[in-house]
């Protein structure tokens, strides 16, 4: 409840206190009940929604990717594309599409360091005219897993113990040894690329492989990947993680600086053909609001005319099946 939110000015000098619904209340301090001593009546409209507000104030924290900053901006594309797909944002050189993009980090909880050796989520909404199209993504080609049932497994691996909170590495690489498979994964997590500078220095993967079809009905496969036009930097040493806490280490969080992604199309490495698409850039400031950054679904099972859904099963199986909340009940997953 925002009890200004259908306040009147002070030129009518009204100083009335109202519901969400602009009903007003006269008494803030004391609820209906059957005379003096008896029980509540449940046609106090303003107690139960007082109440049900001051339930409802806090988003739960998220199981993956907590702790997270989004910036919002548009998407432009730069080349023409026409031949892979009908998709709105694509649709012609220049054509411009608003997007929000959150960067996260994904064992920890929302109150850890950002300078910890962890992958780094990449999620990007297009708000396009055809309706919205969410793209999810790492700071990682390759994920530790094929098979979406064990999402759940990898991610138990790498949480914190419950008991003392403290990462167990033991559990890690036991889980490594049972799934070879993501051993690709982990050369990228312990190379330099494993901590980022900050998110304007680090690359972006949709991970998965996707289907774009055209016009004329042709069905092309395709990956995203964002390469950031400042470059890419990484924490090397304990000395410059030091460095970082507490200070703004040159974020562009509140100027007037912008920063752009580039988007280049691409298939498997061996046999495909590389080009740029376009490239997105902010406009508004970053914001770290439980608010903003919280309470935006995200639904990778979502698609728009020109784009189909995965061909990898971890993310059809997984990312796609996982349910999504906005502010008031079920949470987004990137």
């Amino acid at each position: 409840m925002d009890p200004t939110k259908f306040r009147p000015s002070s030129a009518h000098d009204g100083g009335v206190t109202t519901t969400n619904a602009g009903a007003p209340v006269w008494n803030d301090n004391e609820a209906l009940t059957v005379g003096p001593r008896g029980p509540i009546l449940l046609e106090d409209y303003h107690l139960i929604e007082k109440v049900a507000h001051f339930a409802r104030e806090r988003i739960p924290e998220r199981v993956v990717h907590a702790r997270g900053a989004s910036a919002k901006g548009f998407f432009e594309c730069t080349h023409d594309v026409s031949d892979l797909t009908c998709a709105d944002f694509l649709r012609a050189p220049g054509a411009r599409t608003p997007v929000i993009v959150r960067f996260s980090t994904v064992i920890h909880e929302r109150g850890s360091p950002e300078t910890i050796r962890d992958p780094r989520g990449f999620a990007v909404k297009f708000y396009t005219r055809e309706g919205n199209w969410d793209l999810l993504g790492n700071n990682f080609p390759v994920f530790f897993i094929r098979d979406g049932i064990k999402f759940p497994d990898v991610i138990h691996a790498f949480k914190p113990n419950p008991r003392s909170h403290v990462q167990e590495y033991w559990r890690v690489f036991d889980f490594l040894s049972h799934h070879p498979e993501s051993l690709h994964t982990f050369f990228f997590l312990f190379d330099d690329v494993g901590v980022p500078a900050d998110y304007r220095h680090m690359e972006g993967f949709g991970v998965n492989t996707y289907t774009f079809v055209s016009a004329a009905g042709k069905a092309s496969y395709v990956k995203f990947h964002w390469k950031p036009a400042c470059g890419v930097r990484c924490i090397l040493t304990d000395e410059e993680a030091a460095l970082v806490g507490g200070r703004n280490h040159s974020h562009a969080t509140t100027g007037t600086t912008s920063t752009r992604w580039t988007t280049p199309r691409r298939g498997p490495r061996t046999c495909s053909r590389c080009g740029r698409w376009g490239g997105w850039c902010w406009t508004g400031t970053w914001t770290t609001s439980s608010t903003r950054t919280s309470s935006w679904p995200s639904a990778p099972g979502w698609w728009c005319p020109g784009s189909t859904t995965r061909t990898t099963r971890c993310c059809s199986a997984g990312c796609s099946r996982t349910p999504t909340r906005s502010a008031t009940g079920w949470g987004p997953t990137t």
